[in-house]
């Protein structure tokens, strides 16, 4: 007897498992926590040079002298909306006269900072501006790297010495690295402990994520790797009410890192994935813990019934065997470049809050809020439009809302743009939250089942370096100057979501149908004969296998 078929026995989704996955989804907050904090740990506050011999400078006015030593010391120059402002990275040599403008300008060495939304950054404690804003971009992909390998080692990692002990691990980690990142005193340790953080953090949601997917019966796993989403969405929204409060980078660190704590609870409360215990021949760990879920469940489970499981034994391809003809060769490629393109879109759109008009706060809390939609929207359509349907209209419609962006920065007057910017927006955030739900689904389904899990872990791999290339694409407004650079981020974000929406039309849909098994089914699908009775049962693929669930094939991460 296979673990999915006594989970019918057990209940598939009881009392006991219900339990388990909410503690399994309490993770996803604190990952949630780190995946975006770069946007308060970053940003960057706006900033004047500061006034040479002049100690106690500030960003706002002092008065009237302190306007007139400003005026003579700093240039200035007209901004996108023929505003008079000054120069951010320059200053004068020599003091001009009041009232005159001009003279030999340099580079400042110091600056002075606006504390309305930032208190203090680490990009403001160590002047990654100017000459330097590149540097804030490498910090933030330098993070993404960490989530990148942490993905690959940890979770290979968890496949070795089980769920729950990865997940220790990588909270104990998480928390001792975010702790640190708060006395950090330069770029470069600020960067490997933020590295460790990434690495931890994907260590954590996987080994979570997974063992959650892993207790819960076939027929219910579609909707538990959704609703595990609106956690992480819950975690962005706390992630604000955190960063409002908590305006100095060194203390917002500390309070978030101190939730990992009471995870490390978790040793005590949650079991190890009885599915990894019987893959890896340890059935009487198995029974105990399969025991106990039949005594909180309220059912009976026979000894002859435990004495007759047994391992999982699914054939397993290769990576390559996808390349092998011309039609698994396209629908890879097209799954990959969407992989990629909707996890640089949707944590592009976070990293960007800060960049478009007005509250900047405002603007992140709903940046969190619009997911809770978006992933409703999964549940109510995925089994009723299909996959293919679905993406696409989330693609490309999110994609077009972003590329709109330009014509109300360029046409709109200023005190229109700002509400119709960030309608926008947060209209591309919705399409790219609830296409990030729909690939993981979708392509699960295309791979054949002798490639899933290579071919989910290659996707999410993809989905990880459209992570690291999302901060210099939302950082570009800081580097193009006037309208267009405002809304260059969104528009690039919106057209590399409009051209993979549209590949993914290449792809077959795959609801109600017999999904393919072999590289012959895949090379044959959707007109391939062989048929799959425990698809038929159960009406997913996620249902199909009785393999263990992979932390590769954790959306997200």
């Amino acid at each position: 007897m296979h673990f999915d078929e006594l989970l019918g026995v057990l209940g598939e989704f009881g009392p006991y498992q219900k339990f388990v996955y909410f503690l399994v989804c309490l993770p996803s907050i604190i990952a949630a926590f780190h995946m975006v904090n770069s946007v308060f740990l970053l940003g960057i506050p706006k900033h004047k040079c500061k006034l040479p011999n002049y100690p106690n400078d500030t960003f706002l006015s002092q008065g009237a002298v302190h306007d007139d030593l400003v005026k003579a010391f700093i240039p200035t120059e007209l901004n996108a909306d023929n505003e008079v402002t000054y120069k951010q990275c320059y200053i004068f040599s020599t003091p001009a006269a009041v009232n005159v403008t001009g003279g030999p300008e340099q580079s400042c060495s110091d600056w002075v900072y606006d504390k309305t939304v930032y208190e203090n950054t680490f990009a403001s404690e160590q002047n990654l501006i100017c000459g330097k804003a590149i540097w804030a971009s490498n910090a933030k992909m330098i993070f993404f790297a960490g989530v990148f390998v942490g993905a690959l080692l940890l979770g290979a990692l968890s496949d070795k010495i089980g769920r729950k002990k990865t997940l220790i691990l990588s909270v104990l980690g998480l928390l001792a690295s975010s702790l640190a990142v708060a006395w950090a005193d330069n770029f470069y340790l600020f960067c490997v402990l933020r590295f460790i953080v990434g690495f931890c953090c994907a260590g954590t949601f996987m080994s979570a994520f997974v063992l959650g997917m892993e207790i819960v019966g076939p027929s219910k796993r579609l909707w538990a790797g959704v609703v595990i989403e609106y956690f992480f969405a819950l975690g962005l929204v706390l992630l604000c009410l955190v960063g409002y409060l908590v305006r100095e980078w060194k203390y917002n660190e500390i309070v978030l890192s101190v939730p990992s704590a009471f995870i490390l609870v978790y040793w005590w409360l949650l079991p190890e994935s009885p599915r990894w215990l019987i893959n890896r021949g340890k059935f009487e760990e198995a029974k105990v813990i399969i025991r106990k879920i039949a005594k909180r469940n309220k059912v009976e489970v026979t000894e002859k019934q435990l004495d007759s499981l047994e391992c999982d034994e699914t054939a397993t391809g290769q990576l390559w065997h996808l390349f092998t003809s011309r039609v698994l060769f396209v629908r890879t490629i097209v799954i990959f470049i969407n992989w990629c393109v909707v996890s640089m879109v949707y944590y592009g759109l976070s990293l960007n809050s800060g960049s478009l008009a007005g509250d900047f706060y405002l603007n992140f809390f709903l940046t969190g809020l619009v997911e809770f939609p978006a992933y409703t929207l999964c549940l109510v359509l995925l089994d009723r439009t299909g996959r293919k349907k679905l993406h696409c209209a989330c693609m490309v419609l999110g994609g077009l809302a972003c590329i709109s962006t330009i014509f109300t920065v360029l046409y709109l007057e200023k005190r229109h743009q700002i509400y119709s910017t960030v309608i926008l927006a947060m209209l591309g955030k919705i399409g790219a939250a609830a296409a990030f739900a729909v690939i993981y689904v979708w392509s699960a389904e295309l791979y054949p089942t002798v490639v899933r899990n290579v071919g989910m872990g290659a996707s999410s791999s993809c989905a990880r370096i459209g992570g690291m290339v999302s901060p210099y694409i939302a950082d570009l407004s800081t580097l193009v100057d006037g309208h267009f650079g405002q809304a260059l981020p969104l528009v690039v974000f919106g057209a590399s979501s409009v051209i993979a929406g549209l590949l993914s039309l290449i792809l077959p849909e795959t609801l109600g149908a017999n999904l393919p098994e072999t590289i012959e089914d895949g090379k044959a699908f959707p007109n391939h004969e062989k048929k799959s009775a425990k698809y038929q049962e159960n009406g997913s693929s996620i249902t199909m296998n009785n393999e263990a669930f992979s932390p590769e094939d954790c959306t997200k991460f």
